[in-house]
């Protein structure tokens, strides 16, 4: 699943006109190269160059996360393509999320990259449900805020996935992915009684 979403962000960036490259993605203020390079970074960058770049953002890995991915953003995007693609099969597995939290990132900063654009790609039913799982199971660290989600059941309208006690959250699996992620812009895509009280926190 990793290797067939990796492929596939390597294949949207080589879709990709510098003028779209360019452009804002809902990730911060990343643009949608700065998002491709994020994903390939551990790909690129030597494994020592990690450390540094954390004690560089006081030990902030988001911080160091962002840093890296401007630095490496500035590389061609057929560059970061070809990283994606030669190591697609690649068995990276991030310590706490592992394997699944790897899948969820790169099924999160697809979509990331492609609704500001308004290229449309359907997610895998598969994929998705093992992130969507990732995201409500409790170890979705630097992910999911365990107290924004806490005490709301969430269901999938577009394909057989629920999770959770509590006041519905209703919408496509996309937009609960997306949602779940902290992504404002679908709240609006959202139905059920817990809707709003997801949207106020």
């Amino acid at each position: 699943m990793i290797a067939a979403e990796r492929r596939r962000i390597a294949d949207l960036i080589d879709s990709l006109t510098p003028e779209q490259l360019a452009t804002p993605s809902l990730c911060g203020a990343w643009t949608a190269q700065e998002v491709a390079a994020h994903l390939a970074a551990p790909f690129v960058v030597p494994q020592w160059r990690f450390l540094p770049a954390i004690v560089r953002s006081g030990f902030n890995l988001h911080g160091a996360n962002a840093r890296l991915a401007r630095e490496v953003g500035r590389r061609p995007a057929g560059e970061l393509a070809a990283a994606l693609r030669s190591n697609a099969e690649h068995p990276l597995r991030p310590p706490v999320v592992g394997h699944p939290g790897q899948l969820t990132d790169l099924q999160v900063h697809g979509q990331d990259i492609r609704r500001p654009l308004g290229v449309a790609a359907g997610l895998h039913p598969d994929r998705l449900r093992v992130s969507l799982d990732f995201l409500v199971g409790g170890r979705a660290i630097g992910f999911v805020d365990r107290r924004r989600i806490a005490g709301l059941r969430f269901e999938v309208t577009d394909l057989d996935w629920s999770a959770g006690d509590g006041p519905v959250v209703r919408g496509t699996g996309e937009a609960l992915l997306l949602a779940l992620s902290g992504r404002r812009i679908v709240l609006p895509e959202l139905a059920g009684d817990g809707a709003a009280v997801l949207a106020a926190r």
